[in-house]
């Protein structure tokens, strides 16, 4: 019998983003806030007056040039490759979905707040979620879970949150949305599993 992937939520959304990064560069330039606007990026007056509550997903999948898939990819490969075969494909999607849409709220709110008409997409809302998910995981299986240690958990989200601190056009808050969303819905969804002798 064939072996199936372990991981195929975590390759499918891998090739669903490049998918949709490879049809924006063949019709304009994604690094260019018009027209990631125009193709579903999130944008505060879009989404509360003009009521197009769809961009609060369809910004997950939208990416600002190549850098930005590359990277956000990388992390989606690797923490839910972990993730996925502890928890499972189905609370594996709700924990990505979920703590990407929570952190773009968090962004719309604060952009409503401020005034600010920031043009934002990216996955990386999603990816935190995932990150902070795998820190409840690892949390929860008492610090260790295969090559994954607490503390090497613990350094990544510290990590990861200073560089989007640091850097200029970081979405920061949906970053910080994403990764407590995650946290919860781990401790939430997830059951470690027993292992009887």
């Amino acid at each position: 019998m064939k072996r199936r992937p372990e991981a195929v939520c975590t390759v499918g959304l891998i090739i669903i983003n490049s998918g949709v990064f490879l049809i924006l560069t063949m019709l304009g330039n994604t690094e260019d806030a018009l027209f990631m606007r125009d193709h579903g990026a999130m944008y505060a007056p879009l989404v509360v007056q003009g009521h197009e509550y769809y961009r609060i997903i369809t910004c997950l999948f939208l990416h600002f040039g190549i850098e930005h898939l590359l990277n956000n990819m990388v992390m989606l490969g690797a923490l839910g490759w972990n993730l996925e075969q502890e928890t499972g494909k189905v609370r594996f999607l709700l924990i990505y979905f979920v703590s990407g849409i929570a952190g773009n709220l968090l962004s719309l709110w604060r952009d409503m707040t401020t005034g600010e008409q920031a043009v934002s997409a990216g996955a990386s809302g999603a990816i935190f979620g995932l990150m902070g998910a795998l820190l409840c995981v690892v949390i929860a299986n008492r610090g260790r879970l295969g090559r994954l240690s607490g503390r090497g958990m613990l350094i990544m989200v510290i990590l990861s949150l200073y560089f989007g601190l640091t850097s200029r056009g970081v979405d920061n808050l949906a970053h910080i949305g994403g990764l407590v969303t995650g946290f919860v819905m781990a401790a939430v969804l997830y059951r470690r599993k027993t292992i009887y002798h």
